[in-house]
């Protein structure tokens, strides 16, 4: 049999960590004030000192914060109300998240800012028409009462105005000094705080210069900033909240009598039957009781030719039903489907932290001391130069504004939701942002064969001679494995009406097979080696039985090569991968496998330690080899792999081990990983460059006098701007796979 027959691996750790005693539980808080690297840092730090935290990550690009706390039976310690009250100590509001608040909030967020930036715009424009006429009437030697009038006029203006339009930064400016802390807002407060008051001091004076105009200006850019940067946000935002946000609210129960009534989809349970009409979505897992139709189930596997349904046949959550109407009986719903489980791992994966987020976050902890470090070293440069204070102050100001830590922050973050979100549209789910960075560098692929090269749906061949009371203990025990093989025999028992049975006590041993001890007698199911045959006996045979009188029975399948695989196999040979095939079946069948896909280097009736071995000879080389394997049989060399993934059915998804899993007969699935990895990098890469360079460039400028505060807030809103709209681009770019860098 080919490889292992494993148990099944349990969650993965991100959503649940068991251990005798204790359980982990996660928590998800939504914190709307996180603005900037240093929030991350200071949230981080305030949570993990809660006594019970095991884990805290705040997620810049969503807003959101993923918390670990210990349980204790049915007790969570610590719970929300304290993580919320931790982070409200530093001066962060917080809420647990509920599905669709986000969304509401961000909604809400941008409904605050459009008026303010409407009060801001009609400022800046009519200040500006005063002090337009102001300077006409430097020329045209304008009475000093005149121009003081004007002044005045404009202070009138600015001052509401500015006190009303920059609400935002300075509630966010004000809970940061509350709390002891500094934030991004500081220093942005701080700049148009001291535009203004230093021009309110010249009005009074009767001053010629005033700043009026600048402090408005400056609040109206920093709006329109913030509203696009919002904006960007929501275009971001994560492919498991796009997702969840497609289920269906609703569902028509249908009772034992027939009467129908309309329900809350939380609140189906099992056993339930629930009626769609076309063009519904399908509110819960479950088993099609009568009807016959097709199913859109793109949302959960990126194919995009409808499945026909019929009864008997399983569809899911938030699948459309696109023919004629279904009675189906719901077997989970609600948070237990696999629409819930798959948003669990996205979420989880777009708020993992790679490497190039840790470096952009270590980064931007810097930004606040250092950027008022400045402030104050143009100031006195400038004053010790005989400039002023006027003029000293304003390039001071200038620095204050122009520095900005958002474009580093989100540099890395915004890549990495797009690329998740990108995968998953076509049906692929990575697990952790560190898994997508690995994969950008490979540089040779590793297949399975059942399952990976060839499709799942090995059938028995149907021209051997088998015992019918052999093949129902046979099925028997292969019903308890999720193995291909394990599955074609049963299918095949089904088939031809034999009865199977329900075995308890069925142990799988990994690299094995299955085995049942009963009085001191045992069975077994898998590899020829496991039940002791002489495989020259039925050479042909990939899986035998060894019955309880000892006796052993060989059986044969067939199983269909993917569509793409040869086609995959030459583009990944073409771009200079080396490939390899590695597989636990016999040698003729994986002859003619790695002959259709023209695969040169292959090895066959490999245990799962020799698979891990050669993986391991790979990297001993210094090769970062992809092991592309069935996600549950291949376990260790999944692990071995400097990245893997694995094709997965629906009801694997949760248990592979490997980096990412795909869905669907394609495996060119492997090549449109590898393409966006290396698309993420090049675009993280790109924004890191854009941030640091900005900050090179414009900072030295200000802190020399050439750029004004107005020219200041237009730069700062740009960056972080122009930093969302390149990550953005990932989702519709059109990539290429690069040649391995061995190849280079």
């Amino acid at each position: 049999m080919e490889a292992a027959l494993i148990a099944t691996p349990p969650l993965p750790s991100s959503e649940r960590e068991k251990d005798a005693a204790t359980t982990c539980e996660t928590i998800t808080l939504s914190v709307p004030d996180i603005v900037c690297g240093s929030c991350i840092r200071i949230i981080e730090t305030a949570l993990q000192s809660v006594r019970g935290v095991t884990a805290a990550r705040a997620n810049l690009a969503l807003r959101r914060v993923t918390v670990m706390v210990r349980r204790q039976g049915d007790d969570i310690h610590p719970d929300a109300s304290d993580l919320v009250s931790s982070l409200r100590r530093v001066g962060y509001t917080a809420a647990e998240l509920i599905e669709g608040m986000d969304t509401a909030a961000s909604r809400n967020r941008t409904g605050e800012l459009i008026p303010r930036l409407g009060v801001a715009g009609f400022a800046a424009a009519n200040i500006m028409l005063l002090s337009v006429s102001v300077w006409s009437g430097e020329v045209s030697d304008m009475d000093n009462s005149v121009r003081d009038l004007f002044h005045w006029v404009s202070a009138l203006i600015a001052l509401p105005a500015i006190a009303y339009a920059g609400q935002p930064f300075f509630r966010s400016a004000l809970a940061a000094l509350k709390a002891h802390r500094l934030n991004m807002d500081v220093p942005i407060s701080l700049g148009v705080l001291l535009a203004t008051g230093m021009s309110l001091f010249q009005t009074i004076r009767g001053s010629e210069q005033v700043y009026f105009d600048a402090a408005t200006t400056l609040v109206f850019f920093l709006l329109i900033g913030r509203a696009l940067d919002e904006s960007m946000r929501v275009r971001a935002r994560g492919a498991a909240e796009n997702l969840l946000s497609l289920r269906a609210m609703t569902a028509t129960v249908v009772s034992e009598d027939g009467t129908a009534k309309s329900l809350s989809a939380r609140a189906l349970t099992p056993g339930m039957r629930v009626m769609v009409a076309a063009g519904e979505r399908i509110p819960g897992d479950g088993n099609v009781i009568t009807g016959t139709s097709e199913i859109d189930e793109s949302l959960i596997t990126g194919e995009t030719v409808p499945r026909t349904v019929a009864v008997g046949s399983h569809v899911h959550a938030g699948t459309v039903n696109g023919g004629g109407a279904l009675l189906i009986s719901i077997t989970s719903s609600d948070e237990n489907t696999l629409l819930a489980e798959i948003g669990r791992l996205m979420t989880a994966a777009e708020q993992s932290r790679g490497r190039y987020v840790r470096l952009a976050d270590r980064a931007a902890r810097f930004y606040a001391p250092a950027v008022h470090i400045l402030g104050l070293l143009t100031f006195a440069s400038w004053m010790i130069m005989g400039s002023g204070w006027e003029l000293s102050l304003t390039h001071a100001i200038a620095v204050l504004i122009i520095t900005c830590p958002c474009a580093l922050a989100l540099a890395v973050p915004a890549v990495q939701v797009a690329a998740m979100s990108r995968l998953f549209g076509r049906g692929i789910i990575v697990k952790a942002a560190d898994g997508l960075e690995r994969m950008s560098e490979v540089d040779c692929v590793v297949f399975d064969k059942t399952g990976t090269l060839t499709l799942a749906q090995i059938t028995l061949i149907e021209d051997q001679s088998v015992d019918r009371a052999v093949l129902s203990r046979a099925a028997s025990l292969a019903i308890t494995s999720r193995h291909p093989y394990a599955q074609a025999l049963v299918r095949s028992a089904r088939d031809r009406h034999i009865a199977i049975e329900a075995i308890e006590d069925v142990q799988e041993v990994p690299g094995c097979g299955l085995s049942h001890v009963e009085n001191d007698v045992e069975e077994r199911l898998g590899s020829a080696q496991w039940v002791g045959a002489n495989v020259d006996q039925n050479p042909e045979a990939s899986l035998w039985y060894s019955s309880r009188d000892g006796e052993l029975t060989g059986f044969r399948f067939i199983d269909q090569i993917r569509p793409d695989a040869r086609e995959t196999v030459q583009n990944l040979r073409s771009a200079g991968y080396q490939i390899e095939l590695l597989s636990g079946d016999r040698p003729g069948a994986v002859e003619r496998a790695a002959s259709a896909c023209e695969i040169s280097q292959w090895r066959a009736a490999l245990r799962p330690s020799e698979k891990l071995t050669r993986i391991g000879d790979l990297r001993a080389e210094g090769r970062k080899p992809l092991m592309v394997g069935d996600g549950l049989n291949d376990a260790p060399a999944l692990a071995a792999g400097f990245a893997s993934i694995s094709p997965a059915s629906a009801v694997d998804i949760s248990q592979a081990t490997a980096d990412a899993v795909f869905q669907g007969d394609r495996l060119g699935s492997v090549i449109e990983t590898m393409m966006v990895a290396q698309a993420a990098r090049q675009m993280a890469l790109q924004n890191f460059a854009i941030a640091i360079g900005y900050n090179l460039v414009f900072v030295p400028i200000a802190m020399l006098g050439h750029v004004t505060p107005l020219v200041a807030a237009l730069a700062m809103s740009t960056s972080s701007i122009v930093v969302t709209a390149n990550a953005v681009r990932l989702r519709t770019k059109k990539l290429r796979l690069k040649p391995a860098r061995s190849a280079q």
